[in-house]
């Protein structure tokens, strides 16, 4: 069962309670923002031999049954897969259901994040052939987790956090399992083209690199080299031929469209507003728009501005701003801005639509990144701290700033963290949230689980007002004079309330906890307790 009070429960830096042991594994807890220094040195894999490897380079198994079996699948290993294919991922539900006819028991699975159409490993769950889940839990995934059905805790990371995790051997993958569109029998692979291209397969860099055994699974077999090569063969194990490895459309989803919400729309101008008004929109800036409805509508206006004969008057320039670079996730949008040079590249972290896997392919300065370059906080700086102004969302956000993006106000866990957290670096972090949803307030006393802490979030945009972080008085002091609904984040908060009677009703949680929280250091910094009926 999930740990409970017994086990020892500590207050980390944030004032959240959080168990010192999870998974029987001992956890340090939160310490604040920068505070934790690592020791020791990167994990690393078990030494391998040529000698061990077909010298005419041909590692094809006979089929994904056959490759577990030679990669010596029993109880208890960590099994990795990416979500790259998002909801059209076809090959984590085949593992699982490999393992349950071999017999196999108390897996743990540890995707790069979780999509609805993971619910059949719900049965799995069940049945004791994975014992918990180390990744986001979203939909199915996490209703199920958070009424305590979870033999094991569950553990959230960032994207980020994963790679350092990996890294750092704080999570040992035994078997990692990536879905490749286009392979070679060496084990080069590739996302961005084939039948089945996603785009890039960044997520599962640290599995190739770390992982104890490599299995690359395609539906798309090239000569050898497979070229431009994401995942290097010789990182690679086994190669697995098989009929289809994920549906690249459904890759978009519903929170990868523009919003047609006139207050998001609001939301998503006033941004752009906000970025011109306090002298971010500059020739050489830098943006990341998250994939939700508001920040990619913020994406488009931003764009119109870049164009503007008037802000390009103000700044004393005559040709359209051009960014220094644009972090994705990819998506038509950015894609627009590449190829009319309004920037000269993309940093991509992740492909959202097939404009830009397309893209990925066809332009040359659209270059597939990882969580190393873009956001593993255990190494020698990363992307996310160069980006101007960075644009997200979140479902809860309270009066001293902090933010919650896996939990709703009633506790349940619904959504992973991504790169949420990675990107609070940012030289201004935007949270773009309406002030209601479902008639439920977003801006609370206090969150309900904490993933973010306020010290690192500048800007809270909704429809009836900006709050800036006080901490923010350089930002305070350029938008003074600006014509923009800039008001206090408590004054917001109690308009709201008004509206829908009064702040939303506490969660009714039980004492178990079913999940932990981790920052981008690997330290606790909540811990998500089960919902009671």
């Amino acid at each position: 069962m999930p740990e409970t009070l017994r086990t020892g429960i500590v207050t980390n830096a944030a004032g959240r309670e959080v168990p010192e042991v999870v998974n029987g594994r001992a956890r340090v807890p939160f310490r604040g923002v920068g505070a934790y220094r690592p020791e020791g040195n990167k994990h690393a894999p078990p030494i391998a031999t040529c000698a061990d490897f077909p010298a005419d380079g041909d590692k094809r198994a006979t089929d994904l049954r056959t490759a577990l079996e030679s990669a010596g699948l029993r109880d208890g290993m960590v099994i990795s897969t990416h979500h790259h294919f998002r909801d059209g991922d076809l090959i984590a539900r085949q593992i699982f259901d490999l393992a349950a006819e071999m017999g196999v028991k108390d897996l743990v699975w540890a995707p790069s994040a979780s999509f609805p159409c993971h619910a059949p490993l719900i049965r799995h769950l069940e049945s004791g052939v994975i014992h918990h889940i180390e990744g986001s839990m979203n939909g199915p995934l996490g209703d199920f987790c958070s009424t305590g059905r979870m033999r094991g805790t569950g553990i959230l990371r960032s994207h980020g956090g994963r790679y350092q995790a990996i890294q750092d051997g704080d999570l040992r993958i035994d078997i990692a399992v990536i879905a490749a569109p286009t392979a070679d029998a060496f084990g080069n692979a590739t996302g961005d083209r084939g039948p089945s291209a996603c785009g890039l397969l960044g997520f599962a860099l640290a599995d190739s690199q770390y992982a104890d055994h490599v299995i690359v699974v395609t539906d798309n077999l090239v000569p050898f080299p497979c070229l431009p090569w994401q995942i290097q063969g010789n990182y690679v194990d086994q190669v697995v031929e098989v009929d289809r490895v994920g549906d690249p459309s459904k890759i978009v989803s519903g929170t990868t469209r523009v919003t047609n919400s006139p207050e998001r729309l609001l939301i998503a101008e006033n941004i752009a507003r906000l970025v011109r008004d306090a002298g971010i929109l500059r020739p050489g800036f830098s943006i990341q728009a998250g994939a939700g409805g508001i920040s990619l509508a913020f994406a488009l206006f931003l764009r119109e501005m870049m164009r503007d004969p008037e802000v390009k008057r103000r700044l004393g320039v005559e040709e359209d701003v051009r960014a220094s670079f644009v972090r994705g996730g990819s998506n038509r949008y950015l894609v627009r801005m590449l190829e009319e040079g309004l920037t000269p590249c993309i940093l991509d972290g992740q492909t959202f639509d097939l404009e830009g896997v397309r893209s990925m392919r066809e332009n040359p300065t659209h270059v597939n990144t990882s969580p190393f370059t873009s956001y593993n906080y255990h190494g020698k700086g990363n992307f996310a701290s160069l980006v101007d102004v960075t644009v997200l969302g979140a479902t809860e956000v309270d009066v001293d700033f902090n933010a919650n993006v896996v939990t709703h106000s009633d506790g349940k866990l619904l959504h992973g963290i991504g790169g949420w957290q990675n990107c609070l670096f940012g030289r201004c972090v935007v949270l773009a949230v309406p002030s209601v949803r479902d008639r439920i307030p977003v801006l609370v006393d206090r969150v309900t689980t904490l993933v973010g802490p306020g010290e690192l979030i500048d800007v809270v945009a909704t429809e009836r007002g900006i709050a800036i972080n006080p901490r923010r008085q350089d930002l305070l002091d350029a938008l003074r004079g600006s014509d923009l609904p800039i008001r206090d984040i408590r004054e917001i908060k109690e308009d709201v309330e008004r509206l829908t009677g009064g702040p939303p009703a506490p969660p009714k949680l039980a004492d178990e906890i079913v999940a932990t929280i981790h920052w981008v250091d690997g330290t606790v910094i909540d811990a998500v307790r089960g919902v009671l009926a």
